[in-house]
């Protein structure tokens, strides 16, 4: 049995918390940022968070700029996704395409051979 799809207001929401969080602001902070006035602001990012209201494509944006995320950030479906994006997102375009291409590259090697790529670059971060 295979499991649901995400609920996009979830996802948003759950992404949203999550680097809002990570970036230590106040739903205010973040609805001011969007430019949002500061008296609706937090009501807002409450309702983004609650999943009550649904996001405005135009909106994600302006709140991943915001938060600085990329905006795949907030769609990510799952946390290991949400992080890879973060990471990626860190690095200038050149950066980005090159590890992008080395993941691709791993993710083409046998399970195993990937796995011990992945345990030896593990050590690599350790040291």
């Amino acid at each position: 049995m295979s499991t649901p799809p995400p609920v996009p207001r979830a996802v948003v929401a759950a992404r949203l918390r999550q680097a809002r969080q990570l970036r230590g602001l106040s739903q205010r902070e973040v609805g001011v940022r969007m430019g949002l006035d500061k008296d609706t602001a937090s009501a807002r990012i409450s309702r983004y968070e609650s999943e009550s209201m649904a996001i405005s494509l135009e909106s994600l944006f302006e709140l991943a700029l915001a938060l600085d995320v990329p905006p795949a950030y907030l769609l990510a479906t799952t946390p290991a996704m949400a992080n890879a994006i973060l990471a990626l997102g860190e690095h200038n375009e050149a950066q980005q395409v090159r590890l992008a291409e080395v993941l691709e590259k791993l993710s083409e090697l046998p399970p195993k051979k990937r796995n011990v790529l992945i345990e030896q670059l593990s050590h690599l971060t350790k040291e």
